[in-house]
C-alpha cells in the first residue's frame, strides 16, 4: 500500500564544502537514491537544533552521516537516540548511514569510538553475513559488493541482540540489524565514485598527512550498483511505490 506519510531524512551534518558549493547535499542523494520526489520527504537538520516529528507521523526514517563524531555527544545525539529508540519499538523502518549507523549502535548501548586503524575512504569491498541472505533489506544482494565509505569511527562493539549483516578485513561491523526494521550500514549507499572521489580530494591533506596514498584510492573508485539498490529496497519497505531503473 503507498505510503501517505513522508520519509523523514534525519539530518547530522553536511557534505564537504565543494559538493555543497554546486548544490549537492547527502538528502538530495538519498532522494534520488530512493526513487522519491522532494514532496514525499521531510528533512530535519537535527544539528542545527530543529525538531523532530512523532515517530508515527513519518513512514520510515534514514540519519545521514556527518562530519561530527558520535563520542561528541553533542546534546541532538540524545533527543536523536530517543526518537530511534521509539522508532525502533514501533517498528517504522530506520536506516542509519555511517554516523547514523553508529548512533543507531549507540542508541541502544553499542560501542562506537574511532577505529584503531584509523580512517577508511574511498571504494572498497565487503562481504555479507549468511544471516543477511534472510534478511529484509540485503536478501538477493552478492555475498561480497563494491561500497563507497568515508570514515573515522565505527561500530567497535554491536548492541546486545543485534543481527550481523556485514563485514570487511578493516572493519568487521559494516552493517547490522536491530529488530525487525531497523539496519545500521557503515557505508554509504547515496554515494558514487564520483562523489568518493570529490571526498578523496578534500581531505586530501589529511589523508596525506596520516600516511594514506591518495593516488591508489583514486585508482581504486568504482561504481557501487548494489549498494545503491539498498536505498529503493529501503524506500520500498516504508510503503513508497518506486520506479524500476
Amino acid at each position: 500500500m503507498p505510503s501517505n506519510k513522508p520519509l523523514l531524512i534525519i539530518k547530522t551534518g553536511n557534505t564537504v564544502a565543494p559538493l555543497r558549493e554546486q548544490g549537492e547535499d547527502f538528502e538530495d542523494w538519498f532522494i534520488a537514491g530512493c526513487g522519491v520526489t522532494d514532496d514525499e520527504v521531510l528533512v530535519v537538520s537535527v544539528f542545527l537544533g530543529e525538531v523532530l516529528p512523532a515517530p508515527e507521523d513519518v513512514s520510515g526514517v534514514i540519519i545521514t552521516g556527518s562530519p561530527a563524531y558520535v563520542t561528541d555527544q553533542e546534546p541532538w545525539n540524545f533527543s536523536t537516540a530517543e526518537f530511534i529508540k521509539s522508532a525502533v519499538a514501533a517498528e517504522i523502518p530506520v536506516l542509519g548511514v555511517c554516523y547514523g549507523h553508529q548512533l543507531l549502535a549507540w542508541a541502544f548501548a553499542g560501542e562506537v569510538g574511532f577505529h584503531p586503524e584509523g580512517r577508511e575512504i574511498g571504494s572498497v569491498e565487503i562481504s555479507l553475513s549468511a544471516a543477511a541472505q534472510d534478511d529484509l533489506l540485503f536478501t538477493g544482494m552478492p555475498a561480497t559488493m563494491t561500497v563507497q565509505v568515508s570514515h573515522q569511527q565505527s561500530v567497535l562493539g554491536l548492541p546486545a541482540g543485534a543481527l550481523h549483516l556485514a563485514s570487511n578485513e578493516f572493519d568487521p561491523n559494516h552493517a547490522f540489524r536491530i529488530g525487525k526494521f531497523a539496519w545500521g550500514i557503515q557505508f554509504h549507499p547515496e554515494f558514487d565514485a564520483r562523489i568518493s572521489g570529490a571526498y578523496l580530494n578534500a581531505r586530501r591533506g589529511a589523508l596525506i598527512a596520516e600516511g594514506l596514498d591518495v593516488e591508489q584510492l583514486e585508482s581504486e573508485l568504482a561504481e557501487s550498483p548494489e549498494s545503491h539498490a539498498l536505498l529503493r529496497r529501503f524506500a520500498e519497505l516504508s510503503g513508497f511505490t518506486v520506479p524500476r531503473s
